[in-house]
């Protein structure tokens, strides 16, 4: 393969490579690089905006490239402080090794465990003592640490920033000595710790690391980025049903994105579905293909196709609209009653009204009768509401 076509699969969907000719420089050496991306186990599972940079491991290792999945054991008893208006709680080591494990069987439904090296930076970190991090702390000043966005608005805004704080990015910086990290990949938020771990490379004598960022992906709503607490997120432990569903429920402007992020299929091939798709052909085929491929991923080839098959009894064959507005609507206490539900997405007027259609066995959710008016949806459920033979909405419920 030319460097040329290399160049092009490592930038898919990035946001920015830092630095090209570095790059070009590194991959004319004829070795396999050192990919480094780090993952503070602060969660026991995944979502699929966490696997934008497993995937983009996932292209690298294909290329022939040695993949290092740093656990972030040590920086996760500091806590990230990225993008915080506070400190984040430092998790025990017990929450940590807890997290990491269920981490490890989760990324090995994308990557190669076998051409995978899982590093802790517990291994080397634990070795520091005393003077070796006060010898870390002196490679920059305050000034330099309050270039960083959330501690400039913190002390602007006479917010406390506790000292361990400025520990996190000098530590996830020295990862990339300790490891001799070619390449570091991360999301747009973490550019000022990826820089870090350039320049603690030059103070210590090593080549500097290249940085590939990837950005933040939206949830389903299309707007909020990808959270479990904005309950906008396709858990990847999620049922097929629940993964085939939500993807179907996302917009037609997002599935794109979606598709050059998440999926494995080649931009050319994405590209040929945009041109029938502007000649006509309905992008619902191209999502269900985009479900089909995810829910593969991480069940089973069986799995999404029975996901399809009930998709296809549930809501194609209710011969739902193709314009289908998209609505989100707030819940409180972990859910929402239907007949708010239907008042917040505009298909009743009122309350009362809700009630009365739901006695008519006029409101159907997902393709089935509602009979109960006391009925409680989930937050962070998306369901196809129907009221009538007319009104129809898809609703996110954050």
């Amino acid at each position: 393969m030319e460097q040329r076509e290399v160049i092009e699969i490592i930038k898919r969907g990035s946001s920015e490579l830092l630095l090209e000719a570095e790059l070009k420089q590194k991959l004319a050496q004829g070795r396999p690089l050192r990919i480094k991306a780090g993952f503070d186990p602060t969660a026991p599972d995944l979502h699929l905006g966490h696997t934008v940079l497993i995937n983009k491991l996932k292209q690298l290792q294909d290329l022939g490239h040695q993949i290092l999945f740093l656990i972030g054991d040590f920086t996760g008893m500091i806590g990230d402080p990225t993008g915080k208006n506070a400190a984040r709680p430092p998790l025990s080591r017990e929450q940590v090794k807890a997290n990491a494990d269920t981490y490890q069987e989760q990324v090995f439904k994308i990557l190669d465990p076998a051409k995978t090296e899982v590093v802790f930076n517990s291994t080397w970190m634990d070795k520091f003592s005393a003077v070796d991090l006060i010898r870390l702390a002196s490679t920059h000043t305050v000034a330099q640490m309050l270039e960083r966005d959330d501690f400039s608005k913190r002390y602007a805004g006479n917010l406390p920033i506790a000292i361990h704080e400025f520990i996190y990015p000098l530590v996830q910086g020295y990862d990339s000595v300790a490891l001799k990290a070619d390449i570091e990949l991360g999301g747009t938020d973490q550019k000022f710790n990826l820089l870090m771990g350039r320049e603690l490379q030059k103070h210590f004598g090593q080549p500097s690391q290249c940085i590939l960022m990837m950005p933040l992906l939206e949830g389903t709503d299309g707007i909020n980025k990808m959270s479990k607490s904005m309950g906008n997120y396709i858990g990847i432990t999620d049922t097929p049903q629940d993964m085939f569903g939500k993807l179907m429920s996302i917009s037609d402007e997002l599935m794109w994105r979606y598709l050059e992020l998440l999926s494995f299929e080649s931009m050319s091939t994405i590209k040929g579905w945009q041109e029938e798709v502007n000649r006509g052909r309905n992008p619902r085929d191209i999502k269900v293909m985009l479900a089909q491929e995810l829910v593969a991923r991480f069940h089973s080839r069986k799995a999404a196709e029975d996901a399809l098959a009930e998709f296809e009894a549930r809501f194609r064959q209710g011969v739902l609209p193709d314009d289908m507005p998209e609505v989100m609507v707030s819940s409180s206490d972990g859910g929402i009653g239907i007949t708010h539900l239907l008042k917040q997405a505009g298909l009743v007027d009122s309350t009362s009204d809700a009630i009365r259609m739901i006695a008519q066995s006029a409101v159907k959710l997902d393709g089935e009768r509602v009979s109960d008016k006391t009925l409680q949806i989930k937050a962070g459920a998306i369901v196809v509401a129907q009221v009538g033979k007319r009104k129809f909405a898809r609703i996110t419920v954050s």
